[in-house]
């Protein structure tokens, strides 16, 4: 992800994100003004939040893209989960806001005229987010952002909102206004769940935490493979921001010619960096049989 084509892709789909959020907002907002629609009013104001998410990421994912310099040697890549952190955190705070509307509404009824163009309006704002979210995910197909996935998800929940609030405004000219704050309600549940696990699965990308176990097996099999290497031990496999890290010894022949064991090492980092999702690895050779080593179990 250092490449400039695929930092050009990434500003691309965040300022589809900032001029989507943009207009739904004039939209709706306008609509939602003129005939007292607090379900268009309020899906106009998650769409501010959501607007200052593709703001972040705007401006400060883009940093992830950067190659390794003097302040930050291992690279930029944590960046990316940290603005990906805060639009999971916008996220479920928007949700519980609406669901603290949708209660209040419930509570002490709603006050609005139907109009067509209430739906009209609604219908733009779902067409309008279906056509970022379906550029946004095209764009990160070959990136894997977790920032622009964030976003992604964020877009799916606007359309949530948006058909929510189209069960609202027909409950109205069907003469049930309660089903605006009802189906509002049960929408926010959902937004807070979202933004809960992109904030859950980001928060593991900061903190190195380790990759399910399957890729721990699929990273030993491969080291094991290689008919060089006579155990394996004191292997780490933690996440970087969004990718992998490996570090780990393997046992060889303790009388191997040096030459012969910088070409086992440097074939097995590039075995290790052909995994998905590592981005890189370091290999420690050491000679077998010593038993220097803290993970005797895995030998």
């Amino acid at each position: 992800m250092v490449d400039e084509a695929g930092r050009d892709g990434f500003t691309r789909a965040s300022w589809a994100n900032v001029l989507g959020n943009a207009v739904k907002i004039v939209v709706e907002g306008a609509v939602g003004l003129a005939f007292g629609s607090v379900a268009l009013v309020a899906d106009a104001a998650h769409s501010i939040a959501d607007l200052v998410a593709s703001l972040v990421v705007l401006v400060w994912g883009r940093s992830s893209f950067e190659e390794p310099d003097d302040t930050h040697p291992h690279g930029h890549e944590r960046i990316e989960p940290l603005t990906a952190l805060f639009v999971g955190a916008v996220i479920a705070l928007l949700g519980l806001n609406l669901l603290y509307e949708s209660a209040q509404g419930v509570v002490h009824g709603v006050d609005v005229v139907f109009h067509p163009l209430l739906l009209g309006a609604l219908a733009f704002a779902i067409v309008d987010m279906y056509l970022v979210y379906r550029y946004t995910e095209y764009i990160n197909e070959t990136l894997g952002s977790t920032a622009l996935e964030a976003l992604a998800t964020d877009c799916l929940n606007d359309i949530y909102t948006s058909f929510a609030a189209v069960v609202g405004v027909v409950g109205v000219l069907l003469g049930h206004p309660l089903l605006d704050p009802i189906a509002g309600g049960l929408v926010s549940l959902l937004v807070i769940y979202q933004g809960v696990e992109i904030g859950r699965e980001n928060v593991g990308y900061l903190v190195g935490a380790s990759p399910e176990p399957t890729k721990r097996a699929e990273v030993t099999e491969i080291l094991r493979d290689h008919p060089a290497v006579e155990g394996v031990h004191d292997l780490t496999v933690f996440y970087d921001g969004p990718v992998l890290e490996v570090e780990v010894h393997v046992e060889v022949d303790g009388d191997m010619p040096f030459r012969r064991a910088h070409d086992v090492e440097s074939e097995l980092v590039a075995s290790l960096r052909g995994i998905e999702d590592v981005g890189d690895a370091h290999v420690h050779l050491d000679p077998s049989g010593i038993g220097e080593w803290k993970d005797r179990a895995d030998r």
